[in-house]
């Protein structure tokens, strides 16, 4: 069974930066792509960032482009999403997921395992 272990998020103010990480049990360096997710209040979990099994492919949310970064050390079996600039908007649970597939999507369907989510607050 795959377990994925997140870290980081918290409250920051507006404009500021935050790091999460997402460590998985089982080596991640082989066929699996990682993604990112988010769920606000009130809506369904929508799709942040992806990156492909071997870091080579990235894709982001339009609304994040820029100013969010999606990373992994294979070695060490983590993702990593930093997030800058933030927006009040970006305020949500984060939710990082593992892919059986090779180049990251965007659909939830396409991940099988999910991390515990974290909370992110931006404050105004």
């Amino acid at each position: 069974q795959v377990q994925l272990v997140q870290s980081g998020g918290g409250l920051v103010q507006a404009g500021g930066s935050l790091r999460l990480s997402c460590t998985a049990s089982v080596r991640t360096g082989g066929n699996n792509a990682m993604g990112w997710f988010r769920q606000a209040p009130g809506k369904e979990r929508e799709f942040v960032a992806t990156i492909s099994w071997n870091g080579g492919y990235t894709n982001y949310l339009n609304s994040v482009k820029g100013r969010f970064a999606i990373s992994r050390d294979n070695a060490k079996n983590t993702v990593y999403l930093q997030m800058n600039s933030l927006k009040p908007e970006d305020t949500a649970i984060y939710y990082c997921a593992m892919s059986r597939t090779l180049r990251g999507y965007i659909s939830l369907r396409d991940y099988d395992y999910w991390g515990q989510g974290t909370q992110v607050t931006v404050s105004s």
